[in-house]
């Protein structure tokens, strides 16, 4: 019988919680800090030796890293480094890509992901993800793309209508669509699609959501309000963020792990990895000396 993850009751807030989206970088790291100094967050998800291969190709060596829940992780690093197939082992799609296989755990408020009686449909309804490049259904309407994941899963909302304006509300495009809700998705700009592939993965009120680069397709307009909605999702949603982008993740997150070669070379607040590094290969790479 398939094992159902149970979700956990919501942890609150500490006192004061974390500064809005308008603040400076700094300002949010000094309040983040303060807040994490108070009341340490709890670890929503976590990874403890992962391994991963293609085939022979062993793409994650050994993977440890907590990921904290409502808070945003970077993931950086150069082309090729596990970045992408990290997140995919999150919520186990890395294993229906044939020859793949992972080794290690994966811990989602302290259950293995991983285990044999667990449902990976399951897993991936609790832990949501967006693809680098916009996937919006193009036979579905802007309503019927929102509620696909829903549609997919066998299963049927109570109140659809209401299910779709909040998802959309949640993405920050509920005003750009209200009045177009029956055109197609693929009808929209690059960075609505998006978007709309974000509120798509909200419908299914996951814990986490995965950001696989969601911004590298899109102009700088487009990707000041993913990382706009980023901030505010953070207050509800633990995310992970895959990035090229440095200064995204300087912008964005509030932990940030770089990966070099299939291994986690460092892990630490934003703030203080791209200020203080710890070891010479993060510095090499934030400073471009290579990637």
């Amino acid at each position: 019988m398939d094992t159902v993850l149970a979700a956990p009751t919501p942890t609150p807030r500490p006192s004061g919680g974390l500064p809005s989206p308008t603040t400076t970088a700094g300002e949010r790291a000094a309040a983040l800090a303060a807040a994490d100094a108070v009341a340490r967050p709890t670890e929503k998800m976590s990874a403890h030796d992962l391994h991963a291969w293609f085939g022979k190709a062993e793409a994650l060596k050994g993977i440890t890293l907590p990921l904290l829940e409502r808070r945003v992780t970077a993931i950086i690093g150069p082309s090729g480094c596990g970045k992408s197939t990290f997140v995919r082992c999150l919520n186990r799609m890395h294993e229906v890509v044939p020859g793949a296989r992972v080794a290690g755990r994966v811990l989602l408020d302290g259950q293995d992901v991983y285990a044999s009686q667990v449902n990976p449909v399951r897993v991936r309804r609790r832990v949501g993800m967006v693809f680098q490049k916009p996937n919006p259904f193009p036979t579905m309407s802007i309503r019927e793309n929102t509620l696909a994941g829903l549609r997919l899963g066998g299963e049927k909302a109570p109140d659809p209508a209401g299910l779709a304006e909040k998802a959309l509300r949640q993405a920050a495009l509920w005003d750009e669509v209200k009045d177009i809700l029956g055109r197609s998705g693929s009808g929209l700009s690059g960075g609505q699609q998006q978007r709309l592939c974000i509120a798509r993965a909200l419908a299914l009120e996951p814990e986490v959501l995965l950001m696989d680069e969601p911004c590298s397709a899109l102009d700088p307009i487009a990707t000041a309000r993913i990382e706009e909605l980023i901030h505010g999702l953070r207050e509800r949603y633990t995310i992970v963020i895959v990035t090229h982008n440095m200064q995204q993740a300087a912008r964005v997150a509030d932990y940030t792990a770089f990966f070099h070669l299939g291994e986690l070379v460092e892990y630490d607040r934003t703030d203080v990895l791209f200020t203080r590094p710890s070891r010479q290969r993060t510095e090499d790479y934030i400073t471009g000396r290579f990637g």
